[in-house]
């Protein structure tokens, strides 16, 4: 456990020491910002976070590779890496370490985002129930973003590979339901099964909110569904044990 935080801590600092962090941050309050604007601005009275959270997920297919792709993939480049894999500290501590810092970073950005929540206490009658839920939804989207973000950069030595990467496989399991749609049977079921949550078919346009379609959909509706919280926490595992194989396959190379 102390390497791992002595990753974190030291990730977390190289984070918040660069102008990437603050960047991000106001590109990420920028955009759920506008959602979150265009949501209530006609209709106080039935205020929600629906519009936030509707933003939130579609940016953060882009925002988590870009967050990650330096952790593993510069370490890979500069030569630290196979200093760190010769050293004492195990491929889980390097890996569950630098996701600890990049989640800490989201972490940061969605406290700035309460923001709108407090906007929507002045200013309406907001239900407290869907803003829990919405928000307990995204740090489990964010935390398995993350990861796959994380398993994208461990593949290339190149910081934009490890970004291309990520974003397409964060996009693959975004528009995967488009395949499910078109298929039948078992493996129709299989790939609904599969969607991220952060589908083109989960916005509202009309209303830029969350619609009813998606692992994420439940969290925006104020419903908190075991499987659902099951299913992210199964992909951020995942991921972040194929970051660990394939940091192990390095070591014997």
């Amino acid at each position: 456990m102390r390497f791992i935080w002595y990753i974190a801590n030291k990730e977390v600092r190289t984070y918040f020491a660069s102008p990437m962090a603050y960047v991000v941050s106001a590109a990420f309050l920028a955009i759920t910002g506008f959602f979150f604007v265009a949501s209530v601005s006609d209709a106080f009275s039935e205020a929600s976070v629906r519009g936030f959270l509707a933003g939130a997920v579609f940016f953060m297919i882009f925002m988590s590779p870009a967050i990650t792709m330096r952790l593993l993939a510069e370490e890979q480049k500069i030569g630290t890496l196979e200093l760190l894999l010769t050293s004492p500290v195990r491929e889980f501590e390097i890996v569950v370490g630098k996701f600890l810092a990049a989640f800490i970073t989201v972490l940061a950005m969605l406290v700035l985002s309460l923001y709108f929540v407090i906007i929507l206490f002045v200013y309406g009658i907001p239900d407290v129930g869907p803003i829990l839920t919405g928000y307990l939804g995204l740090v489990l989207y964010a935390a398995a973003t993350l990861a796959i973000g994380l398993f994208a950069s461990a593949l290339s030595p190149n910081q934009i590979v490890g970004l291309v990467v990520g974003a397409g496989l964060l996009t693959g399991l975004t528009i995967i339901d488009f395949v499910s749609d078109r298929v039948t049977g078992i493996t129709s079921e299989i790939l609904d099964a599969l969607q991220l949550g952060a589908s083109f078919s989960v916005f509202d346009l009309d209303s830029f909110g969350v619609a009813e379609s998606g692992h994420f959909a439940d969290f925006a509706r104020g419903i908190l569904s075991v499987g659902d919280v099951v299913y992210y926490l199964s992909i951020t595992a995942v991921f972040l044990m194929l970051t660990v194989i394939a940091l192990e396959t390095r070591r014997w190379r």
